[in-house]
């Protein structure tokens, strides 16, 4: 970790801290670090009590829920430049997830006492606070009814599909990670995942290892039934609009 300025942020960085006062944003920063850290890296631990406020600047990191028996899986990817579970920390409540870094990530670190201490007496910082928790909400609305109102092959479908046009590829998409591991975020098994994209080979894809060619996207899009109280604009991962799944 390096210690942290507001001089040694890049203008990319300061999206989040841009519309703050000067005094707030050195407050928050006074004592921050920015923390890059490899692939693996485990931010922290499901039931941990909050130290930190994670402000992503890029990379991600995924939060995993686990149960008493062991079993984990992978809840939602928080993207930069969006907070880590700000609820908790502002809360000081333990973190109902464990964050794990799948990708080469930077984040700064505030500590979470001086976080709290700022979002009391800055309503500027408060409401960016509020538009994030806002999102993260909308988020999990979005996914719920993506899990319950869908079969799992329509879930892989609009996957397919929102995976594609984020990484600016229409034609194809690259799973970004193992198949397990992105059938726990649709919630279902890897041999459901595997069956779902065997049935979508009707619609237009083709399976080559990691990557998932798109032969015929308005005909998987038409099949997969996109509704944009799901897929809509202000959503993230797999949420995407109607007109953009097209």
């Amino acid at each position: 970790m390096d210690a942290l300025t507001n001089a040694e942020l890049a203008p990319e960085d300061l999206s989040f801290f841009q519309a703050l006062s000067s005094s707030t944003r050195t407050d928050l920063l006074r004592n921050a670090v920015v923390h890059g850290v490899d692939s693996g890296t485990v931010l922290f631990e499901q039931g941990d009590v909050p130290t930190f406020q994670h402000v992503t600047l890029s990379g991600s990191a995924q939060l995993f829920g686990r149960s008493t028996g062991g079993r984990e899986v992978l809840i939602e990817t928080v993207r930069a430049p969006d907070l880590i579970i700000p609820a908790a920390v502002v809360t000081g409540a333990p973190y109902l997830m464990r964050a794990r870094v799948p990708e080469p990530s930077r984040f700064v670190l505030i500590h979470a006492t001086v976080f709290r201490a700022a979002v009391d007496r800055d309503p500027v910082l408060a409401h960016a606070v509020i538009g994030s928790l806002a999102q993260q909400f909308r988020r999990m609305v979005r996914q719920i009814k993506n899990l319950k109102l869908r079969s799992s092959t329509l879930r892989v479908g609009c996957y397919v599909l929102a995976l594609s046009k984020r990484q600016g590829t229409l034609d194809r998409a690259l799973l970004p990670y193992e198949k397990t591991l992105i059938a726990s975020e649709l919630g279902i098994t890897r041999e459901s995942f595997s069956r779902a994209l065997s049935k979508l080979e009707s619609c237009g894809i083709k399976v080559e290892g990691q990557t998932i060619a798109i032969r015929d996207r308005e005909r998987l899009a038409l099949q997969c039934a996109a509704d944009p109280l799901i897929d809509g604009p202000d959503a993230d991962g797999l949420a995407e609009t109607s007109a953009g799944l097209s």
